[in-house]
């Protein structure tokens, strides 16, 4: 599989899905993980709803970085579709808020309006902002790769 088949694959593995798994540490370095329903900017902005007492919220406060894996969870065992991405994530305040509720909303199968998504509402909007995507090297993980010339399970960077 060539690269613009790989690329193909992830993009229309961010469009089927609407769950990520979200990757947090707090500032000692424990990590979090959290299951969250997320829509799409394009394939390198990613909005989310969740409460600012949530611990992946808290961690992102002190811990900006994060992991990001979307996949199908229904999928066969070994056919490693996913899309893993690093991110930067944060609250959005401002005009970023307006935009964010904006994209959120219009996706989102929610019937209540922006006010709940704003202080002194319950819950709060949020974006990652993806520094580099990541996939499984198609080759399989028993036979030695020629391109990358490893054997077992490796990632490629690749442009979405």
């Amino acid at each position: 599989m060539d690269t613009g088949d790989l690329e193909a694959k992830g993009r229309a593995i961010i469009d089927g899905n609407r769950f990520m798994t979200l990757g947090t540490a707090n500032t000692d370095g424990e990590p979090w993980a959290s299951p969250v329903f997320y829509v799409a900017d394009g394939y390198s902005a990613f909005y989310w709803i969740s409460s600012p007492e949530a611990t992946q919220v808290r961690n992102i406060a002190v811990r900006p970085q994060v992991g990001i894996v979307v996949f199908n969870s229904q999928q066969e065992p070994g056919s490693d579709e996913a899309v893993y991405m690093a991110a930067t994530a944060g609250e959005l305040t401002g005009a970023e808020l307006d935009r964010g509720l904006e994209i959120y909303l219009g996706a989102a199968p929610f019937s209540k309006g922006p006010e709940v998504f704003r202080p002194p509402g319950r819950y709060r909007a949020y974006r990652a902002t993806v520094t580099e995507h990541f996939m499984l090297c198609p080759q399989a993980s028993s036979e030695p790769c020629s391109v990358h010339g490893r054997t077992s399970d490796h990632r490629v960077s690749v442009r979405l």
